[in-house]
């Protein structure tokens, strides 16, 4: 962003960069998760979960790069030390479940992680509104991504 965009911006950069930075921090690490569970899941089914692991974690990864070049354009740089992220996340690393084959469990820690995406970037979304146009049409972008993941995760629990 040049000069006058980030003029135009009518809220603290810092404070916003930091947002963004934790919502950096939150995409890394469910990208990890995400291939990590989907390199390692077994058992019944475990195929679909995999091909539907794989292709989140994508979604996460892009996530994670237009917030970096979204960072970059407010005048910082995204966190480089990786040891650094999740002591910069809105929430602590999940765990992936011991048992592989715990295709209930997966989902479970998958739809949490979507919802707590939601929450974040919604929150992202409200301070923006009105205020900085860039960054709110690209928070509600990735915001419908997470709505459409916790939705697809949620349909697959057995009930």
């Amino acid at each position: 962003m040049g000069k006058q965009a980030r003029a135009i911006v009518d809220l603290s950069l810092k404070d916003l960069v930091k947002d963004l930075q934790k919502a950096y921090a939150d995409e890394w690490l469910a990208y990890y998760l995400y291939w990590y569970m989907a390199k390692t899941v077994s058992g019944r089914a475990y195929e679909d979960m995999q091909e539907m692991l794989e292709k989140v974690a994508k979604d996460e990864l892009e996530h994670a790069g237009e917030l970096a070049d979204l960072i970059t354009k407010l005048g910082d740089a995204p966190i480089a030390n990786p040891m650094d992220l999740e002591k910069n996340a809105n929430s602590p690393y999940l765990t992936p479940p011991k048992n592989t084959a715990d295709i209930n469990r997966i989902i479970r820690i998958v739809t949490e992680a979507e919802a707590g995406a939601i929450e974040v970037y919604n929150k992202i979304a409200k301070k923006t509104f009105g205020k900085d146009n860039v960054t709110y049409q690209l928070v509600t972008h990735i915001l419908s991504e997470e709505v459409t993941h916790e939705e697809m995760f949620e349909n697959l629990l057995e009930r």
